[in-house]
């Protein structure tokens, strides 16, 4: 499949996000053997009790570095506790460090393995960790505790599509169809399944079921623009990425997107148009000059080009394919002394992320000038 239409069909990891665990206060022992005991065990399931009220109020208030501290000594206290780890598992997740998350939630789930949040809650930091192959046997797992549970079997579907498993994929999305009928999100799932196959008049008909339920998601037109323009259906394709621009207008993603499948289409003023919005949407995008730049390049606009890739490098001036490919827009203007001068910086940059490849191509262009 075209490369940018492919892009445009791709869906988010995961499904939702794991819930923030409710942790069981600790229980104060009714006997103990001294009363010396007594006292002492008192004292700390008083402490813990402290701790995971705190624990709480610190998540509640985003402070989650605060709240892991508080939460990892609750469990120097209770490291029994499953759902302390999975408190502290939540707590990465959101910060988006899902090495740790993965950690913890496997450490909750050694304490309690017939827990299915915990193992859905590790799919998830597993999926976006990338270990779709783990994730899938989490979710699975989380699925097999939980029949009903509809974020897992999201979540498994996504993994299995991102492992190219589609019918595997598709059959997790219909149980959900039986759990949720009016799910939109499922539809949108596998609408996306289905471009990825190539089966367009089942991915638009899927995705008009998705779009009557959320006509506003702009995500849902952009998906239902590609099937429609790979079914010949050129003119409703147009006006469904129009329609996904317009309700979405601060989305950057959505705009890349249509710009894309615009330029796989040849439509590259279009294109242009929609990269341009995108800039409009979020000026401190290097992905969004980056492509418009490469648009530009390849239309031998050089000078549009160097402007847009002098933008480039002033956001991102340690990514070397900027500097490259302002390199080269110089080097059409016939600018050959700056062109140098960016191209050495491309090459030295390359040589230190040891990409051989890189300085290779950058070392032919030089050798031109």
């Amino acid at each position: 499949m075209n490369r940018f239409l492919l892009m445009a069909s791709l869906v988010l990891l995961g499904g939702v996000a794991p819930f923030i665990p409710q942790v069981a206060l600790a229980q104060t022992p009714t006997a103990s053997p001294t009363l010396l005991e007594e006292s002492v065990a008192q004292n700390s399931a008083q402490r813990i009790n402290a701790l995971l009220r705190r624990g709480r109020e610190l998540v509640e208030a985003n402070d989650c570095a605060g709240a892991i501290a508080t939460y990892r000594e609750a469990a120097a206290l209770d490291p029994d506790n499953a759902r302390i780890f999975s408190a502290i598992g939540f707590c990465y997740a959101r910060e988006e460090n899902f090495a740790e998350a993965v950690d913890a939630y496997q450490r909750a789930i050694a304490l309690d393995d017939r827990n299915a949040n915990f193992h859905y809650a590790l799919g998830f930091s597993l999926a976006n960790a990338g270990d779709y192959g783990a994730a899938a046997t989490a979710y699975r797992r989380a699925t097999e505790l939980d029949t009903d549970n509809v974020e897992a079997f999201l979540g498994l579907g996504v993994v299995l599509t991102r492992q190219s498993d589609y019918d595997g994929a598709l059959r997790a999305y219909q149980r959900v169809i039986s759990l949720r009928p009016n799910n939109t999100q499922v539809y949108e799932f596998m609408g996306a399944v289905y471009i990825q196959q190539g089966r367009f008049q089942e991915a638009a008909d899927i995705l008009k079921r998705a779009s009557d339920l959320a006509p506003r998601r702009g995500s849902i037109q952009v998906n239902l623009g590609v099937a429609l323009l790979s079914l010949g259906n050129v003119n409703d394709g147009l006006l469904a990425l129009k329609r996904a621009a317009e309700l979405e207008p601060r989305n950057v993603q959505i705009h890349l997107q249509v710009g894309n499948i615009l330029r796989s289409q040849g439509n590259v003023d279009r294109a242009l148009e929609y990269y341009q919005q995108a800039i409009a949407a979020d000026a401190s995008s290097v992905q969004a000059h980056e492509l418009m730049g490469e648009l530009l390049l390849e239309q031998q606009d050089y000078l549009r080009a160097i402007v847009t890739y002098r933008r480039v490098v002033e956001l991102a001036p340690d990514n070397p394919n900027g500097h490259y490919h302002l390199g080269l827009a110089l080097q059409g203007r016939q600018r050959n002394q700056e062109a140098i001068a960016a191209l050495e910086t491309a090459r030295n940059l390359y040589q230190q992320q040891g990409n051989s490849e890189g300085v290779d191509t950058v070392e032919a262009v030089l050798r031109e000038l």
